[in-house]
C-alpha cells in the first residue's frame, strides 16, 4: 500500500459501523492522554476475528486504508473459525500469542461439556482465577510478541499504521495488546480500561455455539454463569496485566523500555504518530 493510501484513512470522528459478520469493531481514536491530546481517529482499530466477515464488511475494512492487520490468534482459533480475509493492500501479520484457556481441548469441554463438568472446570471462582492467571502470563511471557508489534508500528520509514488488531473475540489477547500501545501513547488507565470493557455490550460479545447448537439466551442458564468468567471483560482481567507490570517492572516506562524495548526516541515517534491535540 502507498503511503498516500494510508494517508487517506479518515482522520475524524465516525459512527461505528453495523458490521454483520465481525464482532467487537471499533476505532479506539479519542482515547484521552495524560498530557491532554488524545488518541488521532482513524489510526488504531480492534475488533474479533474477521473469518466471518460479509462482502459488504470487507468493503468497509478495505475502505479504512489499513496498512497492517495483526491477527493474535493461534492455529486451533484459526482452525476453528477460518483465516482472514484478504484486504488490498493489507498485510495480515499473524502473531500467536497464548490463549487465556489453554488449548484447544479445554474449549471443547467449554462447548461441549455437561453442567457437572463446568461446575468442576470453572465453579468457586476457578473461571475467572484462569483468566487472571493468563493476562499475568500474557504480560511475563509475550514481550518478544508485543515488543515486534511496538517495533513496527513505530517503524520510521514504513510504519505498520493504519493497524486493525484482533484475536478470536477482540477481548483479552488483542485487548492486552491494544492496552500495551495506549500505555505508551500515554492514556489514561481508567480510559483503557472503560475501552476495555466496551466489549460486553450486546452484538459485541463472542457468541458461543454449544455442541448441541444453543447459543445466546438459550444456553442453561447455569451454564452461562459458568462460562461467563471466561467470555466477559473483567476490569479485574486487565487490571492484574497492569499490576503485574507494576510488580514486575517497577513502572510502565521501565517495562516499555527494559521490557518491550522501546526507545524513548521510537516512543516520541510513536506519539507524534498517533495522537493529535
Amino acid at each position: 500500500m502507498t503511503q498516500e493510501a494510508r494517508q487517506s484513512a479518515p482522520t475524524g470522528p465516525e459512527p461505528e459501523p453495523e458490521l454483520t459478520g465481525v464482532r467487537n469493531f471499533r476505532d479506539v481514536g479519542g482515547l484521552p492522554t495524560r498530557d491532554g491530546r488524545r488518541v488521532r481517529p482513524g489510526v488504531l482499530f480492534r475488533s474479533g476475528h474477521l473469518a466471518h466477515a460479509t462482502a459488504a464488511d470487507t468493503a468497509f475494512l478495505t475502505g479504512l486504508g489499513l496498512h497492517t492487520v495483526f491477527d493474535f490468534r493461534n492455529d486451533n482459533d484459526i482452525a476453528l473459525e477460518g483465516p482472514d480475509p484478504v484486504l488490498p493492500g493489507t498485510r495480515n501479520l499473524n502473531l500467536p500469542l497464548s490463549d487465556p484457556a489453554e488449548g484447544h481441548g479445554f474449549w471443547r469441554t467449554v462447548r461441549d461439556g455437561d453442567v457437572a463438568t463446568l461446575r468442576e472446570l470453572l465453579g468457586g471462582g476457578r473461571g475467572a482465577a484462569r483468566m487472571a492467571a493468563a493476562y499475568r502470563r500474557l504480560v511475563l511471557e509475550r514481550t518478544g510478541e508485543h515488543s515486534r508489534m511496538l517495533a513496527l508500528l513505530s517503524e520510521p520509514r514504513d510504519p505498520a499504521v493504519p493497524a486493525l488488531l484482533h484475536c478470536a473475540a477482540g477481548k483479552d489477547r488483542a485487548g492486552t495488546a491494544m492496552a500495551i500501545i495506549l500505555l505508551a501513547l500515554g492514556v489514561e488507565r481508567s480510559a483503557i480500561e472503560a475501552d476495555y470493557l466496551k466489549s460486553n455490550a450486546r452484538g459485541r460479545r463472542y457468541k458461543v455455539v454449544r455442541g448441541d447448537g444453543t447459543t445466546g439466551a438459550a444456553i442453561d442458564p447455569e451454564v452461562a454463569a459458568l462460562i461467563g468468567a471466561l467470555f466477559e471483560a473483567r476490569v479485574e482481567y486487565l487490571r492484574t496485566a497492569f499490576d503485574t507490570v507494576d510488580e514486575r517492572w517497577g513502572s510502565v516506562d521501565r517495562y516499555l523500555e527494559e521490557g518491550l524495548g522501546l526507545t524513548p526516541e521510537r516512543r516520541e515517534r510513536l506519539r507524534e504518530r498517533l495522537l493529535t491535540n
